[in-house]
């Protein structure tokens, strides 16, 4: 008797012609991502004409800014506002007030400013300098009688409190996180606004540093045109210009992200397909799929049961231990040598036949199928994403070591020897899009059927030539970083490498336009993927 169990509880590479690599070479160094400039995701050397220490302006829609250029984008927005706003005569911390209540956006803040000065002066507790009075002497919050030098109030109202209590007030507000950027009078009445220069005056020394990196946070987080890049540790921020259709960008710590979901580059697959990948990937809606084709609920009970051994005589675990058929759910007591015996089940056939069991076996035989569809996706997505990290590691490697080690053995200039780099380049940035495409291939309508063939043609073209490609850069290398003394046959390795990177770019390029327009083609020829040109 058997029980169920509760489910809770070649290394070769393809040798082809090198006239054929020569031919489909292309004259331009134009990387993958073709004309637009925009987001070489794994370009880790960005044509940018700056030093670390300088503005990094790049031919990209986007510019990576470390700490020193953020504070000066910064300076830059405030001296605008006091230059237009000069008759105003408002103070450095006056106008961050107001930039922050516009998301640090200079237009936006002058276009609500000159439509009502009132209004955006009301809603920030920038009020008129009040009257002058004299103060009274007693502190509004501990109620103690002080000397006027040791009370004062906000620069738009008239609230006294003592010196004391503006330290603990202010330096519990530091405290508590970055709303103490949005400080008001501690009067409960008055909503008069506490710029920096109360906070320089009363903080300590510690809570000052805090308030100027909640600032500088805040031009970030608060500002729409510009993210933090989301790598763990990183501290650099990406200014981004939306007017072009890439949102791969390239930080200078070497994470290449989509600038719209913050997710890692996924290019040519768009957001919405990406967020509903990794959502379904982290949900428990593939362990109900599970469950659901690989058990069936104890007849008695309901508890699910995994049916793990071959023989049909299944009992429930206890306190139920209710003996059935896992054919039939029937009781095995109505079962013998009548009904077919312990390895079939006549009852079960003939109602089956019948069409009594056929809604149940349809939805069983469905959550099977998503479940196996799912599997096949998410396989080819997870081994691309680990050879992916293996290709980062392996560029690394590459850059540090072997080009140099290669370059003494082989008597070779650096220069010369650009073509490896740029293989594994071209590997790297090809299993992020192959691993991608896996995403994009399990939401394609199926009954979308020119599209879905026209589509794994492609993907299997690119796949196909980055297979040899990644091959060849990892395997054949060994022989020359082996050697001991030149070798005559670097020369045709390297026409070897540099043809086989030009023809996968090709069908990865070929790849990429389909997939970003649609597979729009699915009418064209596609021989040799000549219908995405």
């Amino acid at each position: 008797m058997e029980s169920g169990e509760d489910v809770l509880d070649s290394n070769d590479c393809d040798s082809l012609d090198d006239d054929f690599y020569v031919d489909e070479m292309e004259e331009d160094d134009e990387y993958y991502h073709g004309d637009d400039g925009a987001g070489d995701a794994d370009d880790t050397e960005p044509d940018c004409e700056a030093d670390d220490d300088t503005d990094h302006t790049c031919l990209h829609n986007y510019t990576v800014l470390n700490e020193t250029e953020i504070q000066n984008r910064l300076e830059d927005d405030i001296a605008k506002v006091l230059q237009v706003l000069s008759i105003w005569t408002f103070s450095r911390f006056e106008v961050i007030i107001l930039l922050r209540q516009f998301n640090w956006s200079v237009s936006k803040l002058f276009e609500e400013w000159f439509a009502d000065e009132e209004k955006v002066r009301k809603s920030v507790g920038l009020f008129h300098n009040p009257d002058v009075v004299e103060f009274p002497k007693v502190c509004g919050i501990c109620f103690d009688s002080f000397p006027l030098d040791q009370i004062a109030s906000t620069s738009y109202c008239v609230h006294p409190f003592c010196e004391f209590c503006w330290s603990r007030y202010i330096g519990t507000s530091i405290g508590e996180g970055p709303g103490c950027l949005n400080l008001r009078c501690p009067d409960p009445s008055c909503h008069s606004a506490i710029d920096q220069d109360m906070v320089n005056r009363w903080a300590s020394d510690e809570d000052k540093e805090k308030y100027h990196r909640y600032l500088v946070r805040s031009y970030i987080e608060d500002n729409r045109k510009i993210k933090w890049c989301p790598a763990p540790g990183c501290e650099y921020a990406i200014d981004f210009d939306d007017r072009g259709s890439n949102f791969d960008v390239s930080c200078l710590c070497s994470y290449d992200f989509c600038w719209n979901c913050t997710e890692e580059a996924h290019r040519p697959v768009d957001c919405g397909t990406v967020g509903k990948w990794i959502l379904k990937n982290s949900s428990e809606s593939e362990n109900t799929n599970w469950i659901l084709a690989n058990s069936k609920p104890c007849p008695k009970c309901k508890r699910p049961i995994e049916k793990n051994h071959g023989c049909m005589h299944m009992t429930c675990r206890p306190p139920c231990t209710f003996q059935f058929c896992w054919l039939c759910l029937g009781s095995w007591s109505a079962h013998g040598e009548l009904s077919g015996g312990y390895y079939a089940c006549n009852r079960y056939t003939a109602a089956k036949q019948e069409g009594a069991y056929d809604e149940a076996e349809k939805r069983r035989e469905m959550a099977k199928n998503s479940l196996v569809r799912y599997t096949h996706y998410y396989e080819r997505w997870a081994s691309n994403h680990s050879s992916w990290r293996k290709a980062l590691e392996d560029l690394g490697r590459v850059q540090t070591v072997h080009l140099e080690n290669l370059g003494y053995i082989q008597a070779t200039s650096q220069s010369q020897l650009k073509f490896i780099e740029e293989a594994w380049l071209q590997i790297v940035e090809c299993r992020r899009v192959i691993k991608w495409t896996y995403a994009y291939g399990y939401y394609l309508p199926k009954h979308e059927v020119a599209k879905r063939n026209l589509f794994e043609y492609l993907q299997g073209e690119a796949e196909s030539g980055l297979e040899r490609l990644h091959q060849c850069a990892e395997k054949e290398i060994q022989q020359f970083l082996n050697d001991e003394s030149p070798s005559k046959e670097f020369g045709e390795f390297r026409t070897k490498l540099a043809g086989l990177t030009s023809v996968t770019k090709h069908y990865f390029e070929n790849l990429v336009r389909a997939l970003e327009n649609g597979l729009a083609d699915v009418d064209s020829p596609h021989t040799g993927g000549s219908n995405c040109r």
